[in-house]
């Protein structure tokens, strides 16, 4: 028997209800629960099995880019070819894996571990980090950001540990000591990346290797470390919600377990888990200021359906802090007379006001700033 659509307007009270309990997703699984409450169940046409087939990747069907890194400094063809995968990854895709990255995967594995080690530990222990207080360098919430929305929308069957960078500046200090050690050595390996990747991103345009760098346009200020517990009802619920990102770029380490998807060409395709690699993808403040050059697209995360719980770290990289009411547009160096700018100016503060009204609801924000 199908479930019953939900009153979301009611059950938004049910859903602060349950998130003043700060027992996050993996509390209710702890407890046993064997039925989703009704917050978490969204429209059938939004759910996983009443959306398009998803694609694999292989022959058959869809095929994710990936981008070798390897000889990264050298002054060959190798790097040309680099560029080039970048340029078409985020034309035509705005999704790409890295291997060859240089950030060992002891590290990665670590911080996979770290995460799930602070998820796992006694429920009374991370009630401390539990805030909507998103002016906290630190914080420890369930189902995204529930109380920042301007509707109220079904929550997400993950928890997540934030933290962020104040002032363009990391206190590792302030991180939980449990996992302090490894997050400290990942976000200073995200950090490193960050200026290859700018390189060949700020190359892919056509710009020199230092624009995107010198602009301070991408810079690793947020993590998110989420965990997905394994979900009774998986078909009736989704572990995030299909989205875009409001970021310039977003990095993923996810663990062994699958669930990620990308909307492409109006499929979903899983996006699988390779080890030692990242998944990247442009965020839309990047194709705002690409001028269209670059796609940021739409993705999802499955609820996970059995086995152990899904792990991801999530690197967005943002302006830094003195330039987020600076006002920007396109690059100027993008526009010509067969080329004229298709967004109007603007600065990213005043971005994210209209992203958290309608992207974290479903909707894409980069429509209301079109000229």
């Amino acid at each position: 028997m199908a479930p019953a659509l939900v009153d979301y307007t009611a059950a938004e009270k049910e859903l602060y209800e349950f998130d003043d309990l700060k027992i996050g997703v993996k509390g209710l699984v702890d407890a046993g629960v064997t039925h989703i409450p009704r917050v978490f169940i969204p429209p059938p046409e939004c759910r996983a099995n009443h959306s398009s087939t998803p694609q694999n990747n292989g022959a058959d069907g869809f095929e994710i880019p990936v981008i070798d890194l390897e000889g990264f400094n050298e002054n060959d063809d190798r790097r040309v070819k680099m560029v080039n995968a970048m340029r078409y990854a985020c034309a035509t895709w705005g999704f790409f894996q890295i291997v060859n990255h240089g950030v060992p995967v002891a590290v990665m594995e670590e911080m996979v571990e770290s995460i799930r080690r602070f998820h796992e530990q006694p429920q009374e222990a991370k009630m401390e980090w539990y805030s909507r207080d998103f002016s906290r360098k630190v914080n420890y919430y369930s189902s995204g950001d529930i109380k920042g929305r301007a509707k109220p929308v079904p929550a997400e069957w993950k928890d997540t540990l934030s933290c962020r960078a104040a002032d363009d500046q990391w206190d590792f200090d302030a991180l939980p000591e449990l996992c302090r050690r490894e997050m400290k050595e990942y976000m200073k390996n995200m950090i490193d990346l960050q200026e290859k990747l700018s390189e060949l991103m700020s190359e892919a345009l056509g710009l020199s290797k230092d624009h995107l760098s010198s602009t301070g346009y991408l810079k690793p200020m947020r993590l998110s470390s989420h965990y997905y517990p394994v979900c009774p009802e998986p078909d009736l619920t989704l572990g995030t919600i299909k989205h875009s990102d409001p970021s310039l770029l977003t990095l993923v380490l996810q663990d062994k377990g699958n669930g990620l998807q990308v909307l492409h060409n109006d499929q979903w395709v899983d996006i699988p888990a390779v080890d030692g690699a990242f998944v990247a993808n442009i965020g839309d403040f990047m194709q705002l200021l690409s001028n269209d050059k670059f796609k940021s697209v739409e993705h999802r995360v499955l609820a996970t359906s059995f086995g152990k719980p899904r792990i991801s770290a999530v690197s967005f990289f943002l302006p830094c802090a003195k330039d987020m009411h600076k006002p920007c547009g396109p690059i100027k160096e993008l526009l010509s007379d067969n080329s004229p700018p298709i967004y109007r100016i603007t600065s990213y503060a005043e971005f994210m006001s209209h992203y958290r009204v309608v992207g974290q609801i479903g909707g894409r924000a980069l429509p209301h700033f079109k000229l």
